[in-house]
């Protein structure tokens, strides 16, 4: 078994999070956007000054995010083998982890207000966990 390629879990994170982020700016901006300002209301927040104050961690955390699931691509790889049905996985594995997480906190109310409001952000999301794993995992090799 090789090691890591870090320097390409590095480069491929980095781009898979760039991905994520175009994914990121076009379903909040656009797709959920009605469902993000009522979800604000709903939690006594001015919707605009709580994006904006929170910009620059959502832009962080999907750099991380793609370094995440590259380095879950280069994990897995030996077991599952190079090529797209490996990235797919390695994008869904971190995927159900959130997706799981914000379920239960929208059964509890604090965050998708209903369960079809969840389904659709899930289901956006999934498709940008894909996206930048299928991005990030071409970019990495393990030489």
């Amino acid at each position: 078994m090789t090691r890591i390629n870090l320097r390409r879990v590095i480069l491929g994170g980095l781009v898979a999070g760039l991905v994520a982020n175009v994914f990121d700016f076009v379903i909040t901006s656009y797709i959920l956007d009605a469902d993000l300002q009522h979800m604000a209301t709903r939690l006594n927040l001015t919707p605009a000054d709580a994006w904006r104050s929170a910009l620059v961690i959502f832009i962080g955390s999907d750099f991380v995010w793609g370094l995440l699931i590259v380095f879950t691509y280069a994990a897995i790889r030996p077991r599952f083998g190079p090529g797209p049905m490996t990235a797919i996985i390695s994008g869904a594995i971190p995927w159900a982890a959130i997706a799981l997480l914000t379920l239960q906190l929208s059964a509890a109310g604090i965050t998708w207000p209903t369960f079809p409001s969840w389904t659709k952000a899930a289901v956006l999301y999934l498709m940008s966990a894909v996206a930048s794993g299928l991005v990030g995992a071409a970019l990495y090799k393990e030489v």
